[in-house]
């Protein structure tokens, strides 16, 4: 067991005995269920509403698209009402009973017939859901958006939180955590993209439903098993409110005249923060210098600090909204970026159903289980590249890593773009098949079923998962090591932010497209029917958004500043 005691004890605060290793069986158990259930209950969604709640494949994509956005922006909301009201542990605990009921109603559509509409009838139009039944879906919805928002942006730091970031041993507890989170991530999206997807499509929704219910409960079990023996943070206020003084401090002295040298003239008290980084100036954004330069309206109280935040803040805070604004235009390329990876999601489950999957006569793999090619490339590529790669680079580029994080984003973007054009080429491979040569069956809706080897489509799914294994992965790092450290849990919310922005873009893309290329008369070029519709076209379409975005990425990285500690060189 690992202990210590928090210096705060000796200001009267209880100590805080960090237990480490010894909660570990409780959080990873937490995490690796969670993992499964969730994973395993959004993974073949498409397919549920096509399938069993008989939504147009425009209209599940769309729906799908708002819905992962939802989810991803519900965690800037998860992570202030964590930092401000109810610390990690009740957000998490809260977060985590939303989901299983969630999980519950989405096994109820599934399980009770007056739930989802009936099956369609041979030659006859299918019968879509009543207004109970979607309410009972968005209800499901609903409480996973809830359940996820509050778990994201949490559970990492929640486990970190269980180690003394002081002492060695807890430092490389910390590191064997977050290894071990990635681990489960992999097991969970491996577990999901086969065996509950297979239960889900060939079995039964019910089954498929209810073992991530299941899983969802043990989760809970074991979370709340060693609520007695946790560290739990107490909540210390949210960062955003000194990012809002500063800004407001900043307009209120608009009027201000810098002088030559804004150092010299900036509010620096003492640095007494062992937590946060002292940063040194920088000379970027010098309007937001104003907010921090003592004009003869502030008042300094005796123990040094400023008697009205809202009107002149420490130089401190400045430069921590400083890095927030440089890091905004690196972020904002992920958004661009991250549509491209959505499509493994939507339109490429629509091409592998509309491929012949077969491996032999008499099994079939699931359309939504190809996802789990771009899980294997992401899984098998980080190792090799930590073991062998990055050594390798390292003795050339003589830099730690072998390559900046903001190379390695841009190599990724690189290779989504590659990706996209790869997936058009397969795609119209597959549509000519279809088109001249006799189909293998048809699916339902009666789309004709294409003779091309659905794992033609193994390679843009393996081109992606390099892809985010280079970008999303780069990102959060970036992300994490260039915030602040008392704003780290908003850099977890940003990221996943940024995913439901180009969720959000994503389904409008598809909309809008949808409804052009209908009324132009020259062919839907996403139709029900992929092989009646032009799906090629709007694979190059993302393709050529995302060089556009490359070149945006390169200047804003051409700009970018690493942040600087206070004493370190430039």
């Amino acid at each position: 067991m690992e202990a210590s005691e928090s210096g705060a004890a000796a200001f009267g605060e209880p100590l805080i005995k960090h237990r480490g290793w010894k909660t570990m069986p409780f959080v990873i158990g937490n995490e690796t269920f969670e993992k499964l259930a969730t994973i395993g209950t959004l993974s073949n969604l498409l397919v549920y509403l096509t399938v069993v709640f008989h939504l147009s494949s425009v209209a599940a994509a769309t729906s799908l698209n708002v819905f992962n956005g939802t989810t991803n922006l519900a965690t800037i909301l998860g992570a202030f009402v964590s930092d401000t009201y109810l610390g990690r542990y009740a957000t998490l605990g809260f977060s985590s009973m939303a989901s299983l009921l969630g999980m519950a109603i989405m096994t109820l559509t599934a399980a009770i017939s007056k739930l989802h509409p009936p099956p369609c009838k041979q030659d006859q139009t299918c019968e879509g859901p009543t207004p109970i039944q979607l309410l009972f879906l968005i209800l499901g919805f609903g409480l996973l958006v809830i359940g996820s928002g509050g778990i994201r942006p949490c559970n990492i730091a929640f486990g970190a939180d269980q180690f003394d970031p002081t002492t060695e041993s807890g430092k490389k507890g910390i590191n064997s955590f977050f290894n071990w989170y990635y681990f489960t991530l992999t097991i969970a999206v491996a577990f999901s993209s086969t065996v509950i997807i297979y239960l889900q499509s060939n079995v039964s929704w019910t089954l498929g439903f209810a073992i991530p219910t299941l899983l969802m409960t043990a989760s809970c079990v074991f979370f709340f098993a060693a609520s007695r023996i946790y560290v739990k943070v107490k909540p210390e206020g949210s960062p955003v409110t000194s990012i809002v003084q500063v800004l407001v401090a900043a307009f209120r002295k608009r009027g201000m005249k810098l002088p030559d040298d804004p150092k010299q003239a900036m509010f620096n008290p003492p640095h007494v923060s062992t937590l946060v980084a002292k940063l040194s100036y920088t000379d970027q954004f010098k309007f937001l210098d104003k907010a921090s330069c003592i004009s003869s309206a502030d008042e300094i109280k005796p123990d040094g600090s400023a008697a009205n935040s809202w009107n002149l803040c420490s130089m401190q805070q400045v430069e921590e909204v400083k890095c927030v604004l440089r890091i905004l235009p690196i972020w904002s390329t992920g958004i661009l970026y991250y549509i491209a990876v959505a499509q493994q999601t939507t339109y490429v489950v629509f091409q592998a159903l509309q491929s012949d999957r077969h491996v032999s006569k008499n099994l079939e793999i699931p359309g939504a289980s190809f996802t789990i090619f771009s899980s294997i490339a992401l899984t098998v590529w980080i190792p090799l590249y930590d073991r062998i790669v990055v050594p390798l680079l390292q003795r050339v580029t003589k830099k730690d890593g072998g390559i900046s994080l903001l190379q390695r984003m841009g190599i990724g973007i690189l290779l989504s773009i590659v990706a996209m054009f790869v997936s058009g080429l397969v795609e119209e491979r597959r549509r000519s098949i279809a088109l001249h040569y006799p189909n293998v069956g048809t699916i339902t809706g009666g789309g004709g079923i294409s003779a091309m080897s659905s794992f033609w489509l193994v390679p843009q799914l393996l081109l992606l998962g390099l892809s985010e294994a280079f970008n999303l992965v780069s990102q959060l790092e970036f992300l994490y090591k260039q915030f602040p450290e008392n704003m780290r849990s908003l850099a977890g919310s940003l990221l996943f932010c940024g995913i439901a922005i180009a969720s959000y873009l994503s389904g409008l893309m598809v909309m809008i497209i949808h409804q052009v290329t209908e009324a132009n008369g020259q062919g839907k070029w996403l139709a029900e029917d992929l092989n009646q519709g032009r799906l090629e076209l709007f694979y190059y379409f993302i393709g050529v958004i995302g060089s556009i975005n490359f070149i945006y990425f390169i200047a804003c990285a051409k700009w970018y500043r690493y942040r600087i500690l206070d004493g370190e060189p430039r």
